[in-house]
């Protein structure tokens, strides 16, 4: 069964920074496209940042472009999120997850995910 065991949010001002890391477990991370997910209340999950197996390939959100860089470390099964720059509305709790492929929906396996507010 795929896992994913998402961590380092918390409250941070605006301008500030955060790491987030997600452990993934139950299938072959390095075979795997990877991806980060955000959601506030109210709202649909919003695709953030992609990663490609090798890293060859990464993709943004236009609203993350440049201030959010995804990474992977394929021996210890662990996707990256280093957030710069947050903005107010970055709050949302984060989650990553595997997707079917590139482009392609995540899987119906969802962690607890991972709570970022900024806020002063």
């Amino acid at each position: 069964q795929l896992r994913f065991v998402e961590s380092g949010g918390g409250l941070v001002q605006p301008g500030g920074s955060l790491r987030l890391s997600c452990a993934a477990s139950g299938f072959t991370f390095r075979a795997s496209v990877m991806s980060w997910y955000r959601q506030t209340p109210g709202k649909e999950r919003e695709l953030v940042a992609t990663i490609s197996p090798t890293t060859a390939n990464i993709n943004y959100a236009d609203s993350v472009k440049g201030r959010f860089t995804i990474s992977r470390d394929n021996a210890k099964n662990t996707a990256y999120l280093q957030m710069n720059s947050l903005k107010p509305e970055d709050t949302a709790v984060y989650y990553c997850n595997r997707d079917t492929y590139w482009g392609g929906a995540p899987s119906d396996y969802w962690g607890q995910g991972t709570q970022v507010t900024v806020s002063s």
